[in-house]
């Protein structure tokens, strides 16, 4: 079916996540690139995902909502609109910094080679547009000379940027020992009356180093604060994260992990990621049905040769019909397994 063409009926979000065929695009709690972010949001939507997840920045939001709007315009589908939010330090709200003025002559720059991201060049700085804090630059320089610096809204800037945007749903990357920031986000809600679809939590294991119980009672504790309020939670299992297009071993974490919490998860839907990509079905057992999934990196790095094209074209892959077919493709390839999984 061509990308302009009237799309069947699909499920609703919520009839997905009971069906176990949720489907979420994560464009990266620190991505910045506005351009590739409309186009992501675009295609995946035109593919039929059920929610788009975001930085939250106001630019990024606007560039999302263009590609939600183009899209709809062309399939009458219209995806959630999520964005992301910490509510203390996270590895996804980083950014890689160095200094090229140190940065030796004579340096291969490694960095740039495990780059996903392609935000470092031959010459010059990390861009932080288009960086979204993955960390494999940091190990890879041989000098050490690569930081990581944090890049998260204060709470002011919470409230401010919630009242203007008004999303659909909200992602919260938290972790033990974050109660009092869960809470005081939870509050700014309060105040901005968000009318919200569902609230998501998201943790994992290997980014905090806690076992499998650990996680099960950080949920709880979010739980209890949700539960108070009213709010329908998600809760996302954070696998490895950002390595989605690593390989297949990225992906059997995401369900082994999934495999250990389902039993002692609080009540809500559970849902995979970090580190899924094509490979994650095939570990699954046909009666085994996660909420859905969330497919970050691998999603973005699979239109990556068609964006830059687009680029060099100087227009966006909207614009670029035969680019356009070629990416609704792609993301169909990745997404229409999980949203025709039998029921």
């Amino acid at each position: 079916m061509a990308a302009n063409e009237s799309s069947p009926r699909r499920l609703s979000p919520e009839e997905a996540l009971v069906r176990g065929r949720w489907v979420k695009l994560i464009c990266g709690a620190s991505n910045q690139d506005l351009p590739a972010i409309a186009d992501l949001c675009a295609v995946f939507a035109t593919a039929g995902v059920h929610c788009v997840d975001v930085a939250a920045d106001p630019a990024v939001v606007l560039a999302a909502r263009q590609g939600l709007d183009w899209a709809e315009t062309r399939t009458g589908w219209r995806p959630w609109l999520m964005v992301s939010l910490s509510d203390g330090l996270d590895i996804h709200f980083r950014k890689a910094w160095f200094d090229p003025a140190v940065c030796p002559p004579q340096c291969e720059r490694p960095c740039q080679r495990v780059c996903p991201a392609e935000a470092i060049g031959d010459r010059g700085a990390v861009n932080p547009l288009l960086c979204y804090g993955c960390g494999r630059c940091l190990p890879a320089c041989p000098y050490g000379l690569i930081e990581e610096r944090d890049h998260r809204l204060g709470l002011g800037a919470v409230a401010e940027l919630l009242n203007s945007i008004r999303p659909d749903a909200i992602e919260i990357h938290t972790a033990p020992g974050h109660d009092e920031g869960f809470e005081a986000l939870l509050r700014i809600f309060d105040q901005a009356s968000l009318p919200l679809r569902r609230l998501a939590v998201s943790c994992g294991l290997e980014a905090h180093g806690m076992a499998v119980d650990e996680l099960a009672t950080t949920f709880w504790r979010r739980h209890s604060h949700l539960q108070r309020r009213g709010f329908s939670p998600l809760w996302q299992l954070d696998g490895r994260p950002m390595s989605g297009d690593v390989g297949a071993g990225t992906a059997r974490s995401a369900v082994e992990l999934w495999r250990a919490m389902r039993s002692i998860a609080p009540p809500g839907p559970l849902q995979l990621a970090g580190g899924t990509n094509h490979h994650t079905l095939h570990h699954l057992n046909g009666d085994e049905r996660p909420a859905g999934i969330a497919f970050g990196g691998v999603a973005r790095r699979l239109l990556l040769p068609l964006l830059k094209e687009a680029q060099l074209r100087g227009q966006s892959l909207r614009e670029w019909p035969e680019g356009l077919e070629q990416a609704v493709a792609l993301a169909r390839e990745l997404v229409t397994p999980w949203m025709d999984r039998p029921c």
